[in-house]
């Protein structure tokens, strides 16, 4: 029972026996070391640490032979597939019998600090996308109320006039009036909330991969890196269609007509979306080998009318962010001159956390 509730915890949980041998891991060790169970357990600390970090090695036999805990804050373990920081607490557990005083096992705790500033940021995101939703739909009416009077009286105007030459300025209100809302519809992105299907994510991005070759004619490779045991999804295939669609040919005005663009997926665990943790999720990466994106650029692009292009409106991130916010999702980028990697996050489980 312990070992399930130690299961759920965001912090990795490695237990030593007094030959420092690893004794039982949790999911999030697991996760942190990036290797399993069965790989592990019964291996000495020194094979897991020396190569990470060998100054682990010297606080756990302290702590073995003088029966004191220890505390390190931002602890690096350099890891093949990435480094992490941590902190760093190692507590000796007594023996079971009362006259026992000596350290029986050595409890090691490792909370990621980086996956906090991670969540953290997320959080933030997430805010300031709702706070800015909120101010551009309050924006959006106040525009939209006069608008509707203009083009009325356009219309009047119009009706009374005899003059063919001055109903063509009439006419020209009218249509820029029609025009300026049909912008403002763009901005305050997707109003109908998705239906939801069980849906194979590969059929959506195969959908935008078709698309998208035709429309280059072949002149941007697309090479697929699907995970195929990744499962079904609940979600409306058109909105991710257009989502994913909004960020490819993104990419592509990147690569300037000649360059590659990789899809990938991948199922990521426990990740907190806003203030949301999931346990399962799919990750979607597309990425290019374009120009990309300013550094002064990143914290805007998913803003409406933010555009590094002069010919672009602005829109198509804005709408995209929506549209995966509407599937209790998010989208995060990281750019630098040949690749830039947008990478989508999709929770893979039901709206009540099953």
């Amino acid at each position: 029972m312990h070992k399930k509730i130690l299961d759920y915890l965001n912090e990795a949980i490695l237990l030593f026996n007094r030959q420092l041998s690893l004794t039982y891991i949790n999911s999030a060790g697991e996760a942190l070391l990036a290797e399993s169970s069965k790989h592990v357990l019964g291996r000495s600390a020194k094979e897991i640490f020396k190569l990470s970090n060998p100054s682990v090695l010297v606080h756990l036999q302290q702590c073995l032979d003088n029966n004191e805990a220890f505390v390190d804050r931002e602890v690096t373990l350099d890891n093949p597939k990435q480094n992490r920081v941590v902190h760093l607490s190692i507590t000796p557990l007594l023996g079971d019998k009362a006259c026992d005083k000596a350290c029986d096992k050595i409890l090691v705790e490792l909370q990621p600090l980086d996956q906090h500033l991670k969540i953290t940021k997320e959080e933030q995101l997430v805010e300031q996308y709702h706070i800015s939703r909120m101010l551009i739909r309050g924006l959006a009416h106040e525009i939209k109320n006069p608008l509707g009077g203009i083009r009325g009286a356009a219309q009047l105007l119009d009706l009374e006039l005899e003059n063919e030459e001055l109903k063509e300025y009439t006419q020209i209100i009218i249509a820029e009036a029609d025009r300026l809302k049909e912008l403002i519809d763009k901005i305050l992105g997707p109003n109908k909330p998705p239906q939801k299907k069980s849906l194979n994510i590969h059929q959506a991005l195969e959908r935008v991969r078709q698309l998208v070759a035709a429309e280059t004619t072949g002149q941007i490779h697309i090479t697929c890196d699907y995970d195929p045991s990744i499962p079904l999804l609940q979600a409306d295939k058109n909105q991710l269609i257009q989502a994913f669609l909004n960020i490819v040919r993104n990419a592509v005005q990147a690569c300037q007509g000649n360059g590659k663009i990789i899809l990938k997926t991948r199922v990521h665990r426990k990740i907190t979306i806003g203030r949301r943790h999931y346990k399962l999720l799919v990750k979607v990466d597309i990425i290019d080998n374009g120009m990309g994106i300013k550094e002064n650029m990143l914290g805007q692009i998913f803003y409406p009318m933010i555009t590094g292009r002069a010919e672009g409106t602005g829109l198509g991130l804005s709408i995209s962010q929506s549209l995966i916010n509407q599937h209790h999702g998010m989208i995060e980028c990281c750019s630098q001159p040949n690749k830039t990697i947008f990478s989508v996050y999709l929770p893979l489980e039901c709206d009540d956390g099953r």
